[in-house]
């Protein structure tokens, strides 16, 4: 058996969580960032700076800094786990054969989303997306970039993947893990309905991308590939 198949062995055999973890980090999921840092805080950093822009990317940033505490001291410290557990390990170079062609087609299948979603009147434009048009400027795209290709991937890579889609597959089976994670990846998203379809392929494509890789680092560069062509194509649209 080589490292790789190793890796993969412990990951998918060997899970060290519990019930408990899970409930916590869900509840850390829905209860807190959803409940209170989406709904309460985020209308806050909306009034303070008086752009959409600036107020989701500190909201993201936000959440990041929550998920990722969050997934250390419920998940990691207190059975001395290591960020490995969650995935955050090197991945073969071979894997980015895979990680290109799962960004092509991810960005293929969101295309086709898109404009069949589209044909029924649905519009994917939100309020960072009106806001980065508004007031073109290097700081805005920059700050726009940073925060859809480098912040959201890495933090909801590693919970939703790393910890999330584990925790289903180890008990689920991979068939069941793969839906059901990517579909709480895309109700998190709510209040963003109309790209619920994109989430949904999004989150599948990221969970398959750990799975054959064993690593949150392909779904996290493919996550952030997506993200950034979005934001330049906002930009140049």
């Amino acid at each position: 058996m080589n490292r790789k198949e190793e890796c993969q062995m412990s990951w998918k055999e060997r899970d060290k969580w519990g019930w408990r973890e899970f409930i916590l980090l869900m509840i850390l999921e829905f209860g807190v960032v959803i409940g209170i840092i989406k709904f309460f805080i985020k209308p806050l950093y909306s009034q303070w700076f008086k752009d959409e822009l600036y107020a989701g990317t500190l909201m993201g940033l936000t959440i990041a800094i929550v998920i990722i505490i969050g997934v250390y001291f419920i998940a990691l410290r207190p059975r001395k786990l290591s960020w490995r557990e969650v995935g955050i390990r090197p991945f073969d170079k071979k894997d980015w054969k895979l990680i290109i062609l799962l960004s092509l087609l991810l960005l293929a299948g969101a295309i086709i989303v898109m404009s069949l979603t589209s044909l029924i009147g649905n519009s994917y434009e939100n309020g960072k997306t009106e806001a980065i048009q508004k007031n073109l400027a290097i700081h805005t795209i920059i700050i726009a970039f940073i925060s859809a290709a480098i912040i959201s991937p890495i933090y909801e890579e590693i919970f939703y993947r790393g910890f999330l889609y584990r925790w289903l597959r180890t008990r689920l089976g991979l068939i069941a893990a793969l839906i059901l994670s990517s579909l709480i990846f895309s109700i998190v998203h709510i209040p963003t309905y109309n790209v619920m379809p994109v989430n949904f392929l999004s989150g599948v494509i990221f969970a398959w991308a750990y799975e054959r890789t064993s690593s949150v680092w392909p779904p996290v560069i493919i996550h952030g590939l997506t993200n950034g062509l979005m934001v330049l194509l906002t930009v140049t649209g």
